[in-house]
């Protein structure tokens, strides 16, 4: 694998929480509806059932809490999510200004 297909992957797919709470933080989800808008608005597929287990990860370390509504549970981003996000974007911007 080339470096920028492993940099891609490592920061799309390896760490698909990033993206869980990135949508999280503006509405309550799916899971179904967070893994299309992921398809859609970064241009990545993660597995059918991937974005189900990250959920059920982050909601075990409590940075998402969900409810079921009707046939679905919805999942909502929690404060300690809503830190850890914010750990993670300063943490690239750090990044990108030091190889800048």
């Amino acid at each position: 694998m080339k470096p920028l297909e492993r940099l891609k992957q490592y920061n799309t797919k390896e760490n698909l929480w990033l993206y869980i709470l990135y949508f999280l933080q503006k509405e309550n989800l799916h899971a179904w509806r967070i893994r299309s808008l992921i398809e859609e608005q970064f241009d990545f597929k993660s597995g059918k059932i991937t974005v189900y287990r990250v959920l059920y990860r982050l909601e075990d370390q409590e940075l998402v809490k969900s409810k079921k509504e009707e046939r679905r549970r919805v999942y909502q981003i929690t404060k300690k999510g809503i830190n850890e996000l914010s750990l993670a974007k300063n943490f690239y911007k750090e990044i990108l200004k030091k190889i800048s």
